[in-house]
């Protein structure tokens, strides 16, 4: 994969049956695989005949499946094709050929995987991979079609040039879509028709032409919390600062990207009023550099077209700083009596005393419903949190340190509570 995917403890014990068919990109559906895994699912599998000409079982069983079924007949037990639809909670097809996607929308059973799915009544996701000219082939389409309508789930290939050198929609999807998309499945949708907007990462202030004024954060709490939101069947709306963390791709999942303070408070006022929750974890610049530098002599130079350079500038310059709008503050001041703010705090140091009184004052301040605190030396750039949470109800509680994709799952759970 491209980008590390969230691994939640939510679906430790969980049972996916992936079924592979024969495509070039069968060799992906191992590092599918393996990021279940990972996750503590249990993974079966089944390969088609014509998978295992790309691809051997013996690989998928090295890797930690369990277990790998046969094809039919072949001194297997006798129930092997009813087994993934008593066992499994959702079952994948990546890559789906043609060949089975037809052989699901017309019924047939004549190799395992096919009868495996036809036994099945949980919910399947399929993720075709096949030639573009295949793909868009009416027959493929009316089958797509059928499939769709009996309750299948399909994350659609991508555009691309194909290992025969075509090009045109057909590549697997990416593999964290896919991933996604499969977790989805075996996820209450229990914040099914809320609406949540999330602000992350930083925001970026420029003080000339080419040079910013920033923060370290990576966006990955906010991102965590995004997708565990969008998991659970929120419709999801992120502003994100300039980041490079993997969002799903999905009509329910919108991101609007900014730079500076200034576009995060705009695109935030203009999202607010038709939302349910608003989660504010952005590390947004407090100050921005004022428009220009001010020397000794009192010159002024406009930042947005001149790069300062050190020749010109042999003694330094000054730089004045002016207070960004409080985002958090400003949106919590038109709240409606429907809707919820989460706020983030991260403070210096590491006393509890002094980050409970931080998270307090900005409950009140920000007229928020839950403020997050957390340590900047524990929080910026790491995989972990751990953090103390204050609520309108007067309610603190101290979290122990557990992984942020964990720490935004019980966090939701925690706010549509309160």
């Amino acid at each position: 994969m491209q980008h590390e995917v969230l691994q939640f403890s939510h679906y430790a014990n969980k049972h996916i049956h992936l079924g592979v068919c024969g495509s070039i990109a069968a060799y992906k559906s191992l590092e599918l695989m393996r990021a279940f895994i990972k996750n503590s699912i249990h993974v079966s599998v089944t390969l088609t005949d014509a998978a295992k000409q790309f691809i051997q079982p013996l690989s998928f069983e090295a890797l930690g499946a369990s277990k790998v079924y046969k094809g039919l007949f072949q001194n297997e037990m006798p129930f092997d094709h009813l087994e993934p639809g008593q066992l499994a909670d959702a079952m994948l097809i990546a890559p789906a050929s043609a060949n089975t996607l037809a052989n699901l929308a017309q019924g047939l059973s004549h190799e395992m995987l096919a009868c495996q799915a036809l036994a099945f009544d949980g919910p399947i996701l399929l993720a075709p991979a096949m030639n573009p000219k295949m793909w868009a082939n009416p027959a493929t389409s009316a089958n797509i079609e059928t499939l769709l309508e009996r309750g299948f789930f399909m994350t659609e290939p991508e555009d691309g040039i194909m290992a025969c050198k075509d090009e045109g929609q057909g590549r697997l999807a990416q593999l964290e879509k896919i991933y996604y998309d499969t977790l989805a499945l075996l996820t209450e949708q229990d914040f099914y028709g809320k609406k949540i907007l999330i602000t992350l990462g930083p925001t970026m202030e420029k003080w000339d032409a080419v040079r910013v004024w920033t923060n370290n954060s990576t966006g990955s709490m906010g991102t965590a919390l995004a997708i565990s939101a969008w998991l659970r069947g929120a419709e999801v709306y992120v502003v994100a600062g300039p980041v490079k963390q993997y969002m799903p791709i999905d009509p329910h999942f919108h991101r609007f990207d900014v730079t500076s303070a200034d576009e995060m408070y705009a695109t935030c006022h203009d999202l607010w009023q038709k939302m349910d929750m608003g989660i504010f974890t952005a590390a947004v610049a407090d100050f921005k550099p004022q428009a220009g530098i001010e020397q000794e002599t009192n010159y002024t130079e406009n930042f947005d077209s001149i790069k300062f350079k050190k020749e010109n500038y042999a003694h330094g310059f000054h730089i004045r700083f002016t207070p960004n709008f409080d985002i958090l503050k400003s949106i919590g001041a038109i709240k409606q009596a429907h809707q919820k703010i989460m706020g983030f705090s991260a403070e210096s140091g590491d006393s509890i005393e002094n980050l409970s009184l931080a998270i307090h004052k900005k409950l009140q301040t920000k007229n928020a419903d839950l403020i997050v605190g957390n340590f900047l030396n524990e929080a910026m750039g790491t995989k972990t949190n751990r953090v103390l949470i204050t609520d309108k109800n007067g309610n603190e509680q101290e979290w122990k340190t557990m992984s942020k994709a964990d720490l935004a799952w019980n966090l939701l759970s925690y706010f549509e509570s309160i």
